[in-house]
């Protein structure tokens, strides 16, 4: 049968109601009466005002028709049910908005014990309390969302990504059902998270099950698979005001249609937390007393939906993020429209090797360059000892020894120049021949060349073991005839005799060395990466890397005596393993000498130290005399107290132009963590004006602590510290990855007001601090890292007041713009952002973005800003 009521949409708080019910039935009349085995449905704001019931029964006819009548408005909202023998059915609806759509709604279920007359004059009053609150609140305006800001965050919001919201995301999700749900079929409150793929947040996700159980009247911590499909069906409608209602319901516990300030503050903590921002958490009922006083000016107590609205709405058009002026906009919509991806396979495929040799192309001619000396080294040796005596007896095996030998004496030599760290200071500072050398990626040539030695070395030895000593030893009187005046007249009898000699034992010692440094220079074993048990496990790590290393003093005494004492060669011209070393090595033997006496020199006073949170230590120290560097370069530090002999880089945080000198160092390993805790024994608790978890000031009272000493030798160069040949510097950092990026940053705003004075004539002329912009983006996980450089976000955002420099921090344990988990998130940072001006999440003045940036649109937004300008990453 087909019913049909008409509710009319009321403006004013006291009214009168008047409904009237017709029904006809056979047997039995029902009542508008709520039944008792109800489930007790919330329903958000009170029913006033008389309940008129009548029931009329005629034959063979049956008929339901509910009219709300006020007296100061005629307009009706016409919902039509189809009502069938065990369910309710939304026909059609007349009047109204998405709203009265949502709670039509409602009336959609399948009846259980109760009667079906029952549970629709159930539904039936709780719909209408729900219009009357909707009608009540439409003496308010309601907030305009045709707002560029507005539009935006009507695509928020959202419990599950929108790809997921789909038919193939329900089929997935109902095959985690039947794997979750218990044995009679109920799926538990405690695995909703993990069904819905909220593992990550089940907190949130518990709380989401309660709302919505809440607005379904479900008292069970159960639910079955068809009250699962309506919960999903809920929670991925893309309608806003679907979305806004479910999220007001996880406030609105009691469903009264207001929200309390202790309820904003659960709803703040929970969100916090499955942000991971604990320290929004300690200061939830801060919060949330900021966002009642914002939103209930009146004092009246609560809040109510149409507030939250506006909150939500009002929020991104003061996001942070980048905004261009119309014509880039444009440029960049009709980029958008190009395809980035040709069709053609073989264009596309020559477009790919035209970028690579474009960014590689230093690399390349390097890499030939290498290659084709060690090519030619091997078939030089290869084809002389082709045409020898020995050949006759030992083959190609002694050809392809002597081949091996002569490439891994090159490269022996080669290996020590990549790490003449000085020296390669100097070239890259000094001289043009960074324009063609690849500086910045010595080390990872001196890895390839040890990847050289190896090779070399297990052809050489490989040949001789297995080829060459077998050989001689099965060889006739008659083949062993041209050998005598190379191994003697009487012939080997077995392989003791090739060990035993110097030739042998030399070479076997240095294989053995040689094969642990390049073992334990390995990541896994360097980094610890490898599960091994506890007694092997204290062999690795980076001491043992380091120590390990240091063999090669040995490898390089071992090598010289058997490169002299030579099977093969006897004239001391021929023995060219001395030749290949002697410039390498004493060029190396000048490097650890002034190492050693400046570091020796260069003791350095600790002004202040700070411990921040993420293991971070923070050292200033006082910058000896004479000391000269550039942003972006590194120091090496060493602590007698830790270990006499260690020295470990690190990258410079402090400017150029500071009176002092600054490291920040995360503690990863043995060596850090031993650093961390002799400092953190003369260190206290902050101050409120000051951040970290412990600071100790040294050059402040008379009292000063005892402290470790420091040696420090350097700078040496690095990749960052070409950033003022560029116009425009693009700075990304991840993590403490950001601190050579923070000194370049301090120096750009140390050149920003002498580069005023210099434009207004104040200072006299010198070399113009060639940068003009500087966009620098910091991603890290924890809200704890942005008190690492607190300092330096504050004094950027108050000093620079052109826009010199664009910050630009995201924290990835936040989800994305848009997420319902970081909603509320997102609503505080605004509000508290315009009325104080500080960030909620890094505590700076600098807002915070939540998840990953896009790089594509940093890109492109940097790239359509400066046209024709050389822009340095």
């Amino acid at each position: 049968m087909s019913n049909c009521f008409r509710v009319d949409q009321e403006t004013q708080s006291e009214h009168i109601i008047e409904m009237e019910i017709q029904e006809n039935q056979q047997h039995e009349s029902s009542s508008w009466s709520e039944p008792e085995s109800s489930t007790g449905v919330g329903y958000s704001g009170p029913l006033s005002g008389p309940l008129v019931m009548t029931t009329n029964k005629r034959s063979n006819s049956s008929k339901k028709s509910a009219r709300f009548k006020d007296k100061s408005n005629d307009d009706y909202v016409e919902i039509t049910l189809d009502v069938r023998d065990d369910s309710v059915s939304v026909h059609n609806i007349k009047g109204g908005d998405s709203e009265t759509a949502y709670l039509a709604t409602r009336f959609e279920r399948k009846t259980s014990n109760s009667s079906l007359s029952s549970q629709l004059s159930f539904r039936l009053r709780q719909v209408s309390q729900e219009l009357k609150r909707m009608a009540s609140s439409k003496k308010f305006d309601k907030f305009d969302r045709t707002k560029s800001g507005a539009a935006r965050a009507l695509k928020g919001l959202k419990f599950i990504n929108k790809n997921f919201a789909t038919n193939e995301g329900w089929s997935e999700v109902d095959m985690r059902f039947d794997q979750l749900a218990s044995d009679d079929g109920m799926l538990p409150r405690s695995r909703f998270a993990q069904c819905i793929g909220m593992n990550e947040s089940s907190e949130f996700a518990s709380e989401l099950f309660d709302a919505l159980a809440r607005r379904k009247g479900i008292t069970s911590s159960s639910i079955t698979k068809s009250e699962f499909r309506e919960f999903w069906e809920q929670i991925t409608d893309q309608s806003f005001d679907a979305r806004l209602q479910t999220f007001f319901d996880m406030v609105d516990k009691n469903l009264d249609g207001r929200i309390t300030g202790e309820e904003v503050k659960e709803i703040i903590a929970l969100s916090a937390s499955a942000n991971k921002l604990s320290k929004i958490q300690d200061r939830a009922e801060e919060y949330a007393a900021l966002i009642v006083e914002e939103l209930d000016p009146d004092n009246l107590g609560y809040i109510e939906l149409y507030n939250l609205e506006m909150l939500l709405l009002e929020a991104p058009s003061k996001s942070a993020n980048p905004v261009t002026d119309s014509r880039i906009l444009s440029r960049l919509l009709s980029e958008k429209l190009v395809p980035t991806k040709d069709r053609n396979i073989i264009k596309r495929w020559y477009k790919g090797l035209a970028y690579f040799v474009e960014d590689n192309w230093k690399r390349i001619w390097v890499m030939a360059l290498w290659l084709s000396i060690c090519a030619g080294l091997f078939t030089w040796k290869f084809i002389q000892y082709k045409h020898r005596a020995v050949f006759d007896v030992m083959g190609y095996c002694v050809s392809t020894a002597k081949g091996g030998a002569e490439t891994t004496k090159f490269n022996m030599a080669l290996i020590l120049l990549p790490v003449c760290r000085n020296t390669i200071t100097w070239l890259r500072s000094r001289t043009k021949l960074g324009i063609a050398v690849p500086f910045d990626d010595n080390l990872n040539f001196h890895k390839v060349v040890a990847l050289g030695i190896a090779v070399g070395v297990g052809l050489h030895a490989g040949s001789h073991l297995t080829c060459d000593f077998p050989r001689l030893l099965h060889a006739t009187d008659d083949e062993y005839e041209p050998m005598k005046p190379f191994f003697g007249d009487e012939r080997p009898d077995n392989y003791w005799w090739f060990v035993k000699g110097t030739e042998g034992w030399t070479g076997v010692v240095m294989v053995v060395l040689m094969a642990i440094s390049y073992t334990l220079a390995q990541p896994w074993f360097r980094r610890n990466r490898v599960n091994l048990p506890k007694t092997i496990k204290r062999l690795t790590g980076f001491n043992a890397f380091w120590y390990s290393h240091h063999l090669f003093v040995i490898v390089y005494v071992l090598f010289i005596i058997h490169g002299y004492f030579l099977y093969l060669s006897k004239q001391w011209y021929k023995k060219t393993t001395w030749m290949y070393l002697a410039v390498p090595i004493m060029l190396y033997a000048c490097e650890r000498l002034i190492r050693a006496f400046r570091s020796g020199n260069k003791s350095v006073g600790i002004l202040k130290v700070a411990v921040y949170p993420g293991n971070v230590l923070a050292l200033h120290m006082s910058k000896p005399q004479g000391f000269k560097y550039t942003s972006g370069q590194y120091i090496f530090v060493n602590c007698a107290e830790v270990s006499p002999f260690q020295w470990h880089p690190f990258s410079i945080t402090s400017a150029p132009g500071d009176d002092y000198l600054s490291i920040h160092i995360r503690t990863l390993g043995d060596w850090t963590s031993k650093l961390k805790y002799l400092f953190s024994k003369v260190c206290q608790p902050p101050s409120v004006e000051q951040s970290g978890l412990l600071r100790a000031d040294i050059g402040q009272g008379n009292n000063k602590p005892r402290l470790p000493r420091l040696l420090i030798d350097g700078p040496y160069g690095a990749p960052a510290q070409d950033y003022k040949k560029y116009d425009v510097i693009l700075l990304v950092g991840l993590g403490i990855g950001a601190t050579p990026l923070i000194s370049i940053v301090k120096d750009v705003l140390n050149n920003i007001k002498p580069q005023k004075e210099l434009e207004e004539g104040i200072l006299e002329k010198k070399k113009p601090f060639v940068t003009k912009r500087a966009y620098f983006y910091w991603v890290t996980r924890e809200q704890g890292s942005f008190e690492w450089f607190k300092g330096v976000m504050d004094e950027v955002a108050d000093y620079d007041q052109d826009g010199v420099i664009e910050l630009h921090n995201y924290c990835t344990s936040v989800y994305e713009e848009g997420d319902a988990r970081s909603a509320l998130i997102t609503m505080l940072q605004s509000l508290h952002h315009a009325k104080n001006g500080v960030d909620i999440v890094s505590g700076t003045r600098v807002k915070t973005h939540f998840a990953r940036p896009n790089w594509r649109t940093v890109f492109k937004h940097v790239a359509l800003r400066h046209t024709n300008e050389r822009v340095g990453e």
